[in-house]
């Protein structure tokens, strides 16, 4: 769809007041976002290909779940049609006043803006207006040595979507001196496919190691008999089929030994465990002494 249909088709986007937020990449831009955008009364954030309010993710996916640098660049200028779609979708639908686009350059965010049929950006806050050369060259070191990216939202807005990778909850807490309101947030640190730690992947093994060590601890299961993952993107699906003990109470023995598996399991992996399927095939009756 062409600019000039976007703009027929909500003509309250030329209304719209754009600021971006610029600094290199790896410098602490998504780690201050959300307080910039407090400080300018901005409650819209376009963030390496997310629409953020406040603190909820209301379009988009991410650029860092991308397999290359050059596919996250693309991403998050929002190349593709349907990823414009998605985006302009959501800006019809809530009608922001203001909105805040990060970028590494002013001619990206510029590009962003334009893309999205956006009004030329307003005012422009430049990462060394907010961060000092230390600040900005720890948060470099940290991206160049640990691969560590940070999503100015709540981890679990983003979890779902990051199966797999190395996620962190980040809170952030600023006073703003005495008798103000402190700024409170909690962003997410993720570390992409793209980083120098490279791909991963993790055996059905390492899943029936986890498994039978809390069978162990389990009273009302014997054994893990079985164990199957498939792996659907958003998480895996793990199917088990376990001999229980004799005179155990089959449905809360195996109630619990699944809450503990998948807690486990996520904690351990970082995969989701969207689906847990186990299943009693025999019974182990203990030798009488």
């Amino acid at each position: 769809m062409l600019l000039d249909e976007i703009k027929e088709m909500f003509p309250y986007i030329n209304k719209i007041k754009v600021y971006a937020f610029v600094g290199p990449s790896g410098t602490g831009k998504s780690y201050r976002a959300q307080l910039v955008a407090s400080e300018k009364s901005i409650n819209f954030i376009i963030d390496d290909g997310l629409l953020i309010k406040d603190n909820e993710v209301i379009a988009g996916e991410s650029a860092k779940k991308a397999p290359t640098k050059v596919a996250t660049v693309k991403h998050a200028l929002f190349y593709e049609q349907e990823e414009k779609q998605v985006i302009i979708k959501a800006l019809k639908k809530y009608k922001p006043e203001k909105i805040l686009i990060l970028g590494t350059s002013d001619g990206m965010v510029q590009k962003i803006a334009e893309n999205l049929g956006l009004p030329e950006i307003s005012e422009t806050i430049y990462i060394t207006d907010v961060a000092t050369k230390q600040e900005m060259e720890t948060a470099r070191r940290i991206r160049v040595t640990e691969g560590k990216h940070v999503i100015p939202v709540p981890t679990f807005e983003i979890k779902k979507d990051f199966s797999g990778y190395l996620l962190d909850p980040l809170q952030i807490f600023k006073s703003k001196g005495k008798g103000e309101k402190p700024y409170i947030s909690e962003k997410s640190i993720i570390r992409p496919t793209f980083s120098y730690l490279g791909k991963f992947t993790i055996s059905d093994l390492v899943f029936r190691q986890i498994a039978e060590y809390l069978a162990v601890q389990t009273p009302a299961i014997y054994k893990i008999l079985k164990i199957r993952v498939e792996n659907y993107g958003e998480g895996v699906k793990i199917y088990m089929e376990v001999t229980i003990v004799y005179g155990f109470n089959v449905v809360e023995g195996l109630k619990d030994f699944k809450i503990k598996t998948k807690k486990e399991i996520e904690k351990l992996t970082a995969m989701n465990v969207v689906e847990l399927d186990v299943v009693a095939k025999n019974i182990y009756v203990q030798e009488n002494k």
